[in-house]
């Protein structure tokens, strides 16, 4: 895995504060590439809760046609990356499948924004992600991921397929790779800190 920071890091100095916890929580349909996403940039070994596929799932978990996933994440996904030495991001991702739609209150409570993870080959999977995150407020961008690094649609027809917000982010990504996964995650923390101020200064 390529070790490229998430950003310059400074060593923190002696008695210095700890860094600020981000919860960023990351989300899609099933097969989209999460678990990926959260490994591939993670500082530490992240925690999976991945569970194998058996029969009763077939024709209800479809992963779609570049997978060759066996696997599903029953309950969440966590991993960490410190940006410097003043902010850390946590992460969490969300199950996949509606029938662990139950979950995603508690994984998003006290989250500062949301990457939705789309496979541009199966847009109807993110629709309830895109619903969930519009409907909380949450600020949120959509990350498409570029299975073997292409597109199935162009960002401009995931946009108007989504019809989502024109101040919403669509970017294209891949999930395998840390570079890319964190140029997402600023496109993310940006679009959190717009929205932040906006929201400030119109309370002013």
């Amino acid at each position: 895995m390529d070790s490229v920071p998430l950003s310059d890091r400074t060593a923190s100095a002696p008695g210095s504060k700890p860094p600020l916890p981000v919860k960023i929580v990351i989300a899609g349909g099933f097969g989209v590439g999460k678990t990926t996403t959260v490994g591939a940039i993670s500082d530490i070994a992240p925690l999976t809760t991945e569970a194998e596929m058996t029969e009763v799932a077939v024709g209800i978990d479809i992963p779609g046609q570049h997978s060759t996933k066996t696997t599903t994440t029953v309950a969440m996904d966590f991993g960490s990356v410190a940006i410097d030495a003043g902010v850390k991001l946590y992460l969490f991702g969300t199950p996949g499948q509606s029938r662990f739609g139950f979950m995603w209150d508690d994984l998003a409570r006290g989250a500062l924004g949301a990457l939705v993870v789309v496979d541009s080959s199966r847009l109807d999977d993110c629709y309830p992600a895109v619903d969930y995150f519009e409907h909380t407020g949450i600020p949120f961008i959509v990350g498409v991921n570029a299975f073997d690094g292409l597109l199935a649609q162009d960002l401009a027809a995931v946009r108007w397929a989504l019809a989502i917000d024109d101040q919403v982010p669509v970017v294209a990504f891949d999930a395998r790779d840390r570079r890319s996964v964190r140029d997402t995650l600023l496109v993310l923390l940006n679009r959190a800190l717009h929205k932040a101020i906006g929201e400030q200064v119109a309370a002013t």
